[in-house]
C-alpha cells in the first residue's frame, strides 16, 4: 500500500511524527494557541468542553488553521467553538494519542490492575511512546489540568473532562469498527448498540484519562527503581560528578576541570580538520549547523552551530558568563553557587518550557579561558551535582558544551556551541 503524503494537509489528520518534524513542537502552533486562549480567557466558561460549538463557526476554524497554521488568532472566538475545535483535532489524527499498538495497554490497566497498581503501569506504558505522542499528551494533560483547577467555575472535574474527551483520545469506536469482520458484528455497529465489551473499553478509557488528569504532574516520573538499574548500565554521562565534600575542599574539581579542557582541544582538533565526519543540516540565514552521532551507546548526538557576531571574544564571554538573562527569554532565575578559582565556578539555572512543560533545570561545573596568543576564548560546562542547589523543574543533563570564541577581526568573532544535552 502506498502511504500517504500528506502534502495538501497542515494541521487536522497529520501525523505527530510529520508535524514535529515540520514545526519542531509536540502539537501545530495553532492548537497550541487554542489551548493558550482557553487557558488565558475561557477557564471560567461552565461545560467547557462539554458543551457543543457550532459547526459552521468550527469549520471556519479548521480552515483558518489549515490556510494560515503560523498566524491563528481566536480573539473574539466562542470558547465552545474553540474547545470543540481543539477535540476534532485529536480525533481525526490518524491514529490514536495513545497510539494503536499501545491504546489496549492502556485500556487493561484500568481494566484488569488494582488501583495502587495503576500509577506505576501508565508511568511504564508512557515510556513505551514515542517521543512526539508523550510529549503531545504531556502538553494535554498539563493544560486539563487547569481546566480542573477552575472547577468551580466551570464545574469540570477530572471525570466530567474525561467522559466528553476520551472517545478522541482513544479512538475506541472507529478501532472496534476497522477490526471487525462478521456482518452481525458491523450491523451492530451501524445502528449503535453496544456490546459489554464495548461499555466495558468506554468505562475504562474515562477512568484512566480522568486518573492521568489528576495524576498528571507524577505521570512522566521515570520510577526510583528504574533510575537505579540505568545507573548500573554504560548510558551513563562521561563527566557527572557529585560534589559532596566539605566546602573548604575543593581538590574534586581538578579532575574535571582537566577532562572539560581535554574535550576542548579534542573540538578544536576537529576545527582544523573542518569537522570532518559531521553531518551538516538545513539552516537559518548566516547560521550553521552539524551533528555526528558518537558511538557510546548513549543515543544523544554532539550538535554544532556557528554564526559570526559582531563583537570581540571578550564582550561575547563576558555576554555569556554574566548577562544570562539578555540572551534566554525564559531564564526564570540564575545563580553562581561556588567560585572554585578564577576561572571555574559552579552555576545554576532554572528554564522556563514552553506550552505547560515542567522547568528545566542546570546544575552545571563551567570553567573558560582566553588564548592570549590567538585572541580565542573558550567556555566549558558540564552538569554535576551538589546539594546547595534546589531543583525547581526536571533536572537536565548537560553531558557537555563548550562554546569556541574566534577572532575574525578587530570587532568580530566567529561564536561556535558544541553540546549534547539530555533536556528531559
Amino acid at each position: 500500500m502506498k502511504a500517504p503524503d500528506y502534502k495538501d494537509q497542515v494541521v487536522f489528520g497529520v501525523p505527530l511524527l510529520l508535524n514535529m518534524q515540520r514545526t519542531g513542537h509536540p502539537l501545530p502552533k495553532g492548537i497550541l494557541q487554542a489551548m493558550y486562549f482557553l487557558r488565558s480567557h475561557c477557564l471560567d466558561q461552565v461545560g467547557l468542553f462539554r458543551k457543543s460549538g457550532v459547526k459552521s463557526r468550527i469549520q471556519a476554524l479548521r480552515e483558518m488553521n489549515e490556510s494560515c497554521p503560523d498566524g491563528v488568532s481566536y480573539e473574539g472566538q466562542s470558547a465552545f467553538d474553540v474547545a470543540d475545535m481543539v477535540k476534532q483535532y485529536f480525533r481525526d489524527l490518524p491514529e490514536p494519542l495513545l497510539t494503536t499498538k499501545l491504546c489496549e495497554s492502556f485500556l487493561h490497566i484500568y481494566q484488569f490492575l488494582p488501583i495502587d497498581q495503576q500509577l506505576p503501569a501508565v508511568q511504564s506504558a508512557i515510556l513505551l511512546l514515542p517521543d512526539e505522542n508523550r510529549e503531545a499528551l504531556q502538553t494535554l494533560l498539563f493544560f486539563l489540568c487547569d481546566v480542573v483547577a477552575c472547577v468551580n467555575e466551570n464545574q469540570m472535574t477530572p471525570t466530567n473532562l474525561a467522559v466528553c474527551l476520551a472517545p478522541s483520545l482513544f479512538h475506541l469506536n472507529t478501532l472496534r469498527r476497522e477490526s471487525t469482520t462478521s456482518r452481525v458484528s458491523q450491523r451492530k455497529y451501524s445502528l449503535g448498540k453496544p456490546d459489554q465489551r464495548d461499555l466495558s473499553e468506554n468505562l475504562a478509557a474515562a477512568q484512566g484519562l480522568s486518573h492521568m488528569i489528576a495524576e498528571c504532574t507524577n505521570l512522566f516520573l521515570v520510577p526510583e527503581q528504574w533510575v537505579e538499574q540505568c545507573q548500573s548500565l554504560s548510558i551513563t554521562q562521561d563527566f557527572q560528578i557529585e560534589c559532596d565534600d566539605s566546602p573548604n575542599n575543593f581538590d574534586w574539581y581538578f579532575n574535571i576541570k582537566a577532562t572539560l579542557q581535554g574535550s576542548l582541544q579534542n573540538t578544536l582538533k576537529e576545527g582544523k580538520e573542518k569537522f570532518k565526519g559531521w553531518t551538516s543540516c538545513s539552516s537559518v540565514e548566516h547560521v550553521e549547523i552539524m551533528y555526528k552521532k558518537v558511538d557510546d551507546n548513549h543515543p544523544l548526538r554532539v550538535w554544532k552551530v556557528s554564526t559570526e557576531v559582531d563583537k570581540t571574544p571578550e564582550e561575547i564571554l563576558k555576554h555569556l558568563l554574566r548577562e544570562h538573562h539578555l540572551w534566554e527569554k525564559d531564564l526564570v532565575q540564575s545563580k553562581v553557587i561556588e567560585n572554585l578559582d578564577d576561572e571555574t565556578e559552579i552555576y545554576h539555572y532554572t528554564i522556563r518550557s514552553e506550552f505547560s512543560h515542567p522547568a528545566r533545570d542546570y546544575t552545571v561545573l563551567r570553567t573558560w579561558q582566553t588564548d592570549t596568543q590567538t585572541g580565542m576564548c573558550l567556555l566549558a560546562a558540564t552538569s554535576v551535582d551538589v546539594k546547595e542547589a534546589p531543583l525547581i523543574g526536571v533536572r537536565a543533563n548537560v553531558i557537555t558544551s563548550q562554546h569556541l570564541i574566534e577572532p575574525i577581526g578587530a570587532t568580530k568573532s566567529k561564536l561556535s556551541h558544541v553540546c549534547r544535552i539530555d533536556t528531559r
